[in-house]
């Protein structure tokens, strides 16, 4: 088993929210904020994750926008696929052809979808008391808070176990060793899909924001199962 992989303070998740529900008198996010953590120290083996992926118009959070969200929850035994939900959002802006080849979603496919301010409530539910678990948090994080703060003019915090993050750590870990060192051992890709593959889990079609959600929470499953104790305590990964 690996040790501890930290090199981050460790964030005080509830504590946080509790100072961020003073802050808000009524709505959907004080709601969430409302709703309790997982106590960091709590076993990672007994925790319930949600696992979440946006699909988005680009890259730039100041210009384009979300088009598709999907969550499900699991924990390291069993992913709940029976509550997986998803949601494809009309974008601010026109659709860019590049991004289209990209994710598949088409100008007809976003011509009836609701606005994010639509149905951004439901994607709070469904994240309230939960652990996210994402694969790159830079493009979870950075977009919805500023979705919301477009919207609603508030953004959000909420604790992430970052898959990519935790993967570079595993193999930084990995090449570190004497053996390793001497066969000269290099950087590997990152990407979710060569990620899967070095734990022999099956390939999926990327780009569609459900099965990436599942693909990050199998993902998460392995990489504890193959490096890590169950028993270490949540602190120790969230971000």
């Amino acid at each position: 088993m690996l040790k501890k992989w930290l090199s981050h303070p460790t964030i005080d998740w509830p504590g946080k929210f509790k100072q961020k529900l003073k802050t808000l008198k009524e709505g959907s996010l004080r709601d969430y904020y409302a709703t309790s953590l997982p106590d960091g120290n709590n076993p990672i083996g007994k925790i319930e994750f949600l696992s979440m992926d946006f699909e988005t118009t680009g890259l730039n959070a100041d210009k384009d926008d979300i088009i598709s969200i999907g969550t499900v929850p699991f924990n390291l035994d069993r992913i709940f696929l029976n509550r997986a939900k998803s949601w494809t959002v009309r974008p601010r802006e026109k659709l860019a052809e590049d991004s289209v080849i990209i994710h598949g979603i088409t100008h007809t496919d976003i011509l009836d979808a609701p606005d994010l301010s639509v149905i951004f409530e439901q994607v709070l539910n469904e994240m309230a008391g939960k652990i996210i678990v994402v694969h790159c948090q830079q493009i979870e994080r950075l977009f919805l808070e500023r979705a919301l703060m477009t919207r609603i003019n508030n953004g959000i915090e909420f604790p992430v176990v970052d898959t990519m993050e935790l993967e570079s750590r595993i193999q930084h870990k990995l090449r570190a060793r004497i053996w390793n060192r001497l066969k000269g051992g290099k950087s590997l890709s990152r990407r979710l899909g060569a990620c899967r593959q070095r734990y022999g889990l099956p390939p999926y079609s990327p780009h569609h924001a459900l099965t990436d959600a599942i693909a990050t929470a199998e993902l998460l499953q392995a990489q504890i199962a193959h490096h890590y104790d169950p028993q270490s305590p949540i602190k120790e990964f969230w971000q």
